[in-house]
């Protein structure tokens, strides 16, 4: 079904060996821990994680390990065939390191407008602080809301207000300190790589699960980036997705195809 080049076909076996080994494997901190992508400031941060975060998938879901290798063996022989094994590798790192930079870019901002808001918030606790700061952080949930109507209800509540309080602090730990919020997963190489086929093949046309017609590459490329962009600005709470690494991953193939294929007059 489908035909394997050697480089998509090693960076395949990468993947799978190093999941299982994040799976099955006992350490203490853990291989998830040591190669996840944390935010700058954070005690689990280490510099090596630009590259490795992008070896790495969720041990507790198949099905983001399958998606994200499924695309890679979709759309990256093509490319190998056409650039070979060494530039598609150097495509491949370059777009998912590049993906997690900015992902930390905005991660950084992020974080730095919830510090403004703990602050704020801890200063001067106000159910309207508590419920953006809630927002904000991500972990908000239906209860969040139910607090803040009583806590608007009964500001002098003292044994309300520290309960409240200390819920802050402790999501403000998590959100910093807390090893589950590292940045896994090859979906920013993929994107570069996704960007890349609808560059060089934009008129292919594919068969989507969720399509029930065929669509060209071009198109759709364009409209997942705009999902992409959309669901990074308006994050649901409680969606998990680095949105905006895939963007970065798109960006990232952008520029270099801008430089490797500057002379290219046909696409297919």
């Amino acid at each position: 079904m489908f035909n394997l080049t050697p480089t998509v076909r090693n960076l395949l076996l990468a993947n799978l060996v190093i999941y299982l080994l994040q799976v099955n494997l006992r350490l203490n901190p853990s291989i998830t821990e040591l190669g996840s992508l944390y935010p700058l400031g954070s005690p689990y941060f280490h510099f090596w994680q630009f590259f490795s975060y992008m070896f790495l998938h969720d041990p507790l879901s198949w099905g983001h390990i399958i998606t994200n290798m499924f695309g890679l063996i979709s759309f990256g022989p093509m490319l190998e065939q056409r650039w070979g094994g060494q530039r598609f590798l150097a495509f491949w790192l370059m777009c998912g390191v590049g993906a997690g930079v900015l992902y930390e870019g905005v991660r950084t901002y992020e974080l730095h407008k919830l510090e403004v808001a703990y602050t704020d918030f801890v200063r001067s606790p106000t159910a309207g602080d508590y419920d953006q700061f809630m927002e904000q952080s991500g972990f908000r949930q239906e209860e969040d809301a139910t607090a803040a109507a009583a806590f608007e209800r009964n500001p002098n509540d003292q044994e309300l207000r520290q309960a409240i309080v200390q819920h802050v602090r402790e999501v403000y730990e998590a959100v910093h300190n807390s090893p589950r919020n590292g940045m896994l997963g090859a979906s920013g190489a993929l994107f570069g790589v996704l960007f890349a086929f609808a560059y060089l093949f934009p008129n292919t046309e594919l068969m989507l699960l969720f399509f029930p017609f065929p669509i060209k590459a071009k198109y759709f490329v364009f409209f997942y980036g705009l999902y992409e962009l959309y669901s990074g600005v308006h994050q649901a709470s409680g969606d998990n997705v680095a949105h905006f690494a895939h963007i970065g991953g798109l960006l990232i193939g952008f520029i270099i195809l801008k430089f490797w294929e500057s002379g290219r007059s046909r696409f297919y």
